[in-house]
């Protein structure tokens, strides 16, 4: 798919950040029926938690085949049903697996340029097209943060703003908010999770210790393969070419 192709993936109809959160009580017990009615599969993923796949087109699935799974893939004209328990409390991302199932209008005909340095290039193409504009030298990510105008009938190709800046997703992407002082019936939104101190990781900027290497003269461990010890012998090989006068034996 193509950044000029008119593809784009939805639940519902409905385009993250467009799209509603699945708000739930902790420890609740949730269960999703999902459909698909596409003409490709969805692998469907839930961050956080393991689910049950508990039903299918043909009815509940007996328990003796049911599993424990993080993803589902469902096939064209297939049905699934999920239970799980809500017994994590946070905001879990709930997303169909196929990168550009969540990131819509994505440019994946064209070669991954991230690291390479356009800068040269660039300032030649702006003399013939003032408008010119560098894509994908950091990642698809940087996009999120510009502000283009769009036409009306398309949608931006990642968007959705949480806690931590930019969340980078759209189409089939939301998000299973999980609380403990969610009121029991109420499906409303609480808003983005609230970590308690001490539990958000952060980049560490202070002076790393020298890293711990191998010493030749210290046992590696024993691995899944350790070498065996041979004894040392000298090993002769002794050649002997083809040839005529040996009654036919070669």
């Amino acid at each position: 798919m193509t950044m000029l192709d008119f593809n784009l993936w939805s639940w519902n109809s409905r385009i993250f950040p467009g799209i509603d959160s699945l708000n739930v009580r902790h420890r609740d017990k949730v269960r999703l029926r999902i459909g698909n009615l596409t003409m490709t599969n969805h692998p469907i993923h839930l961050h956080g938690h393991e689910f049950l796949i508990t039903g299918t087109d043909g009815g509940p699935t007996p328990k003796s085949t049911r599993q424990y799974e993080v993803t589902a893939d469902i096939a064209v004209g297939q049905m699934r049903q999920l239970d799980f328990l809500a017994d994590e409390e946070g905001d879990w991302a709930f997303h169909c697996h196929k990168s550009h199932h969540t990131m819509n209008a994505m440019g994946h005909g064209v070669p991954t340029m991230i690291g390479v340095d356009h800068s040269g290039v660039a300032r030649q193409i702006t003399k013939l097209i003032p408008d010119y504009m560098v894509m994908g030298e950091r990642g698809m990510k940087d996009m999120t943060e510009m502000e283009m105008p769009l036409p009306d009938n398309t949608a931006p190709m990642m968007a959705g703003q949480g806690p931590f800046g930019a969340v980078g997703m759209g189409g089939m992407f939301s998000v299973v908010k999980v609380r403990k002082d969610q009121k029991p019936g109420d499906y409303g939104d609480p808003g983005w999770y609230q970590h308690p101190p001490g539990t958000v990781a952060y980049e560490f900027t202070g002076s790393l210790p020298d890293p711990a290497r191998f010493k030749a003269e210290a046992s590696p461990g024993p691995g899944s393969m350790p070498s065996m010890a041979r004894p040392a012998r000298d090993i002769e090989v002794q050649v002997r070419k083809p040839g005529t006068g040996h009654g036919g034996h070669h």
